[in-house]
């Protein structure tokens, strides 16, 4: 049985944040939306969790990060090809969001990343699978 992940992700502005992610290409499961969070579905066992901030403080005891200033967690997603990681990079970009680095290239890793437009980082990355097989 694989497991499923829902990254819990704070956001300044709900609405701008659903169309983000839905231009990137991400569909909403409305199941588990409404007007303080949004489920964002990215496959079929990944998921964000877009949170209000005064929903996300009911799950911490901490300070919200502010995630254009300070580091707070590298997301890190797989894609199926290099015109796939560049694919989601140029759809990013196209919706409000921004690069913080040039693409890498590896050889056996390429790998290319955006930010969202409250800052949260998303490392987009392909893989060889003749270089995963090899470990």
């Amino acid at each position: 049985m694989s497991k499923k992940i829902y990254v819990n992700l704070p956001v300044s502005d709900l609405a701008r944040s659903i169309a983000f992610y839905q231009a990137v290409g991400y569909s909403i499961n409305e199941k588990w939306t409404d007007e303080t969070a949004a489920c964002v579905v990215i496959s079929e066992d990944i998921h964000a969790m877009l949170l209000t901030h005064a929903r996300f403080s009911d799950f911490t005891p901490n300070e919200i990060c502010n995630a254009k200033q300070q580091t707070e967690v590298l997301l890190a997603l797989g894609c199926e090809s290099r015109d796939e990681v560049d694919e989601l990079v140029r759809k990013a970009v196209a919706a409000g969001g921004n690069t913080y680095n040039e693409p890498q290239d590896h050889g056996f890793m390429y790998g290319h990343g955006y930010q969202d437009p409250d800052g949260h980082i998303w490392e987009v990355f392909y893989m060889d699978p003749a270089a995963v097989e090899s470990t």
